[in-house]
């Protein structure tokens, strides 16, 4: 960063000991760094609508079920839809932007609002007839069984004496 003079005061103005004319602040870098906002920046920029909620999804395999575990906090059932369509599954919703007072003044507004759509395709194993959905506390589980011919089935062996009295 270059030197720059700053321009002080008249003499006579302040309390504080009287500076040349110009002189260079060392510390005026830092200070304007310090009062940067990244933040605020790109909201000038961003047009309101580009700030759209989009909810993490966590999606797990067991041995029983596909599991989808999404944060969807403020919403309410009947906010979010949960479908199948052959082995798609598709979650949607939307939060509402709180209405806003011309009075009231926004320090900072960073709480997303909008419709949202995640979709997710599921192998053959499952079994879409049987689909479970749950909303608690936030956090949206939707449970997809594995169809029984995918689960693992414990398969019992013989030893050589038990088939020879089979046979016998």
């Amino acid at each position: 960063m270059a030197n720059l003079p700053v321009k002080r005061s008249t003499p006579g103005t302040s309390m504080l000991p009287q500076l040349p004319e110009w002189t260079f602040d060392p510390f005026q870098p830092m200070r304007e760094l310090f009062r940067w906002d990244p933040f605020t920046e790109m909201t000038r920029t961003l047009p309101r609508t580009a700030m759209t909620f989009v909810p993490a999804f966590e999606v797990k395999e067991t041995k029983e079920a596909f599991v989808f575990k999404g944060d969807v906090p403020g919403l309410a059932d009947k906010d979010v839809d949960v479908s199948m369509a052959g082995n798609r599954l598709t979650i949607t919703g939307k939060r509402e932007a709180e209405h806003q007072e011309t009075g009231d003044n926004y320090y900072t507004y960073e709480r997303s609002y909008g419709s949202f759509n995640r979709s997710f395709t599921l192998p053959d194993t499952a079994d879409t007839s049987d689909v479970h959905a749950e909303l608690k506390d936030g956090v949206l589980t939707v449970t997809v069984p594995k169809a029984e011919e995918a689960q693992p089935k414990k398969i019992a062996i013989k030893s050589s004496t038990e088939r020879a009295k089979g046979h016998a």
